[in-house]
């Protein structure tokens, strides 16, 4: 009686234990549950637009970042949806939105975003043209284009087309006269333009060493010495611009030395004497045009070791 008294209390004390921790897994799991419940029920909503207020040109930068979320839709207040979690988007027409976002299909959050007229944006040309203003048929003439760009485009006015293309243009005109030299760019609102003045070769006063013009040529010669001799540039340099090349800065000049000639303009040539050391200017060519100015400069010098 005895034995089976205890193997009844060994089974009754084993069932209440396993009852216990039934009980207390019950609980746990129903403690976990409320707890989820809880956070879930107090989740909000962790979305922003990158700006509220935006020009037609711009972007509407979205996102949500609520934890836990599976689904959105984004109401853009002029009847644009998407379902995407982030974004961009841009209204067609100015005026002020209500941005909703719905997550999961019942948080939702409003958003007032304006959107302004784009206001056009003012181009600064800083595009121009160095070179020089006259030349003639036959000889080839070099312009150059600075400022930022990346494509330039040159039309010289006497094919209709495009003659050049780069940031250097050569080109040789084969008939007289006046052209506007057209320059578009990448960078520029609108052509760049530049006068040329060309002139028949067999119209031009050749001034050769030794016939007529030698003090002209002298009085020149004497004035780009001073410049390259370190006096007063502003003086020296518009008494030769205003007296011979009819106020033409972009005249063309061409220097010739031991190492070589260069061609260039007139004011290029001059700044660069004052930057020079020990030049001498040993003959001076002028190139006369129907107008009695000076179309081209050409200069023989040599460098002393002084």
């Amino acid at each position: 009686m005895e034995s089976t008294t205890k193997n009844k209390s060994l089974k009754t004390g084993n069932s209440s234990r396993i009852y216990i921790y039934i009980l207390v897994a019950v609980l746990v799991l129903a403690v976990v549950f409320f707890l989820i419940k809880i956070l879930f029920s107090h989740r909000e909503i962790n979305a922003h637009l990158l700006k509220d207020e935006i020009f037609l040109n711009e972007n509407l930068v979205y996102t949500d970042n609520t934890p836990g979320a599976k689904q959105w839709q984004w109401e853009f207040g002029d009847g644009s949806k998407t379902k995407e979690q982030s974004g961009f988007y841009k209204f067609r027409t100015a005026g002020t939105y209500l941005v909703r976002l719905t997550v999961d299909g019942k948080m939702q959050q409003q958003f007032a975003v304006v959107v302004k007229d784009t206001v056009p944006v003012v181009v600064i040309d800083s595009i121009h043209i160095t070179g020089p203003t006259a030349g003639t048929v036959g000889e080839q003439l070099r312009l150059e284009a600075e400022g930022d760009a990346n494509i330039f485009e040159w039309s010289f006015g006497e094919t209709g087309r495009v003659d050049a293309k780069g940031r250097t243009a050569f080109y040789t005109y084969r008939s007289p006269g006046r052209y506007n030299v057209m320059l578009k760019t990448d960078k520029s609102a609108a052509p760049v333009f530049y006068s040329l003045n060309i002139t028949a070769f067999d119209d031009l006063d050749m001034i050769d060493p030794g016939a007529g013009g030698e003090a002209m040529k002298n009085d020149f010669k004497l004035h780009l010495q001073a410049i390259a001799s370190g006096k007063n540039f502003n003086s020296h340099y518009y008494y030769l611009v205003k007296k011979y090349l009819c106020n033409g800065e972009k005249t063309s000049a061409q220097a010739s030395d031991e190492t070589g000639s260069k061609k260039t303009d007139f004011y290029s040539y001059c700044i660069g004497l004052t930057f020079s050391k020990n030049i001498v200017i040993d003959e001076v060519g002028l190139t006369m045009s129907p107008k009695k100015c000076v179309s081209m400069v050409n200069v023989q010098q040599h460098r002393t070791e002084k």
